[in-house]
């Protein structure tokens, strides 16, 4: 990755852990600016809007996803053969 790409990365870690754009300026020694355009990147990417939880990757999903717990239909199969 560049410099930039993992500055955009450090800033939005920053961002998700609590850290408010003044701080996060000081402590990188950037504009606060660009604190603010990464934030906006992130939403962008990020946004609720496009945030599929479906398959979030519990058990449950993890399951329907293999096949198991769903209410797929595989078929008639008798019961005496």
């Amino acid at each position: 990755m560049s410099k930039v790409s993992n500055l955009i990365l450090e800033i939005q870690d920053m961002l998700v852990s609590g850290f408010d754009a003044d701080q996060i300026a000081y402590k990188l020694d950037i504009p606060e600016s660009w604190v603010y355009d990464a934030a906006k990147m992130m939403e962008e990417d990020y946004g609720d809007h496009n945030y599929n939880d479906s398959m979030d990757g519990d058990f449950d999903s993890a399951m329907a996803s293999a096949g198991f717990g769903t209410d797929e239909d595989y078929g008639y199969c008798p019961e005496d053969f």
